[in-house]
C-alpha cells in the first residue's frame, strides 16, 4: 500500500535529525507527526511527544503548530546561547516527493557522479565550497551529484546535503545568481533523482518558506506537495552549517 503524504514526510525525517539536539514537526492534511533528534535525552523525548499528541491540529500546513513554542521551551536548557541570537534555530518550509515520472528537457551540459572521469571538474568549484569538500564531493564521499556546465564553469549543481537513509534521499539545489531563471536547476534536480531513483528510495525535495526561487523549482518540475516541516535545531558557537555534514572538515573541529 502507498504511504499516505504524513508517513511520506516521516520516510524523509529519518536522517534529518540522526544525531542531533533538536525537533521537526511534519503537518500535512492528513495531521502533523513528530521527528526526534537521536541526541534529545530519552525523558525529554518522552515530554516532547506527549506535547505534540495532545496538542491541536493545523487548519493549513503552512500554519505553525501549536506545540512549537512548547516544544522550544523544553528543548531550550539544553542549548548553548549564542551571543544575543535565538537560543534554537527555528525553520519551516514546504517538503515535496520527487515522483518516478519527474523529467525535465534542457540543452545544458550535465555531469553526474557516476561519470568515468571527473578529472576536469577538480578546478571547476564555484567558489562556495571549502577545497577539501569539494574534493570529497567528486569523489563520491558527500553522496550523489549532478552539475549543470556553461563551457567549463559550474552554474548549477544538485547534491544530497544529509546523510542517504535507508528508505530516502533528499536533494539540495544551487544555481549560480548569474544564471537564475533558465532552467538550470530544474535540469539538474531532474537528473539527479534520475541517477538516484534506481536505488529504490523515496526521493525529496524540501525549501524554506522565503526561498521563493526554490520553491519555483519545484513548481517547474511539478513535483508533488506533501506538506510542510517546522525545525527546531540547537545553535552552537562553532558551527558551520555550510559545511556538508559528511565532510571530513566536521570531524577536524
Amino acid at each position: 500500500m502507498r504511504p499516505t503524504d504524513l508517513e511520506l514526510l516521516g520516510i524523509q525525517g529519518e536522517a534529518a535529525l540522526a544525531g542531533r539536539y533538536g525537533v521537526t514537526i511534519a503537518c500535512s492534511a492528513e495531521g502533523q507527526a513528530l521527528w526526534i533528534g537521536g541526541a534529545v535525552p530519552h525523558a525529554i523525548a518522552e515530554e516532547l511527544a506527549a506535547i505534540v499528541e495532545r496538542a491541536p491540529g493545523v487548519a493549513r500546513p503552512e500554519q505553525p503548530p501549536a506545540a512549537l513554542d512548547e516544544c522550544a521551551r523544553i528543548l531550550a536548557p539544553g542549548v548553548i546561547q549564542v551571543g544575543d541570537g535565538p537560543a534554537l534555530a527555528r525553520a519551516a518550509g514546504p517538503s515535496y516527493l520527487i515522483e518516478d515520472d519527474v523529467a525535465f528537457a534542457s540543452a545544458v551540459r550535465i555531469e553526474r557522479s557516476d561519470a568515468a572521469d571527473l578529472a576536469a571538474l577538480r578546478g571547476a568549484n564555484p567558489g562556495n565550497w571549502q577545497p577539501v569538500e569539494w574534493d570529497e564531493l567528486l569523489d563520491g564521499s558527500l553522496g550523489p551529484w549532478t552539475l549543470a556546465l556553461d563551457g567549463e564553469r559550474v552554474v548549477s549543481l544538485c547534491h544530497t546535503p544529509g546523510p542517504l537513509a535507508p528508505r530516502a534521499a533528499e536533494c539540495g539545489v544551487w544555481t549560480d545568481p548569474a544564471f537564475r531563471g533558465r532552467g538550470y536547476a530544474a535540469a539538474v534536480a531532474a537528473a539527479w533523482a534520475a541517477l538516484v531513483r534506481p536505488t529504490g528510495r523515496w526521493l525529496f525535495y524540501s525549501t524554506d518558506a522565503s526561498n521563493r526561487s526554490s520553491q519555483r523549482v519545484a513548481e517547474r518540475l511539478r513535483l508533488r506537495p506533501l506538506g510542510w516541516t517546522w525545525r527546531l535545531d540547537r545553535t552552537h558557537p562553532h558551527d558551520d552549517h555550510e559545511i556538508h555534514p559528511l565532510s571530513s572538515l566536521r570531524r577536524r573541529r
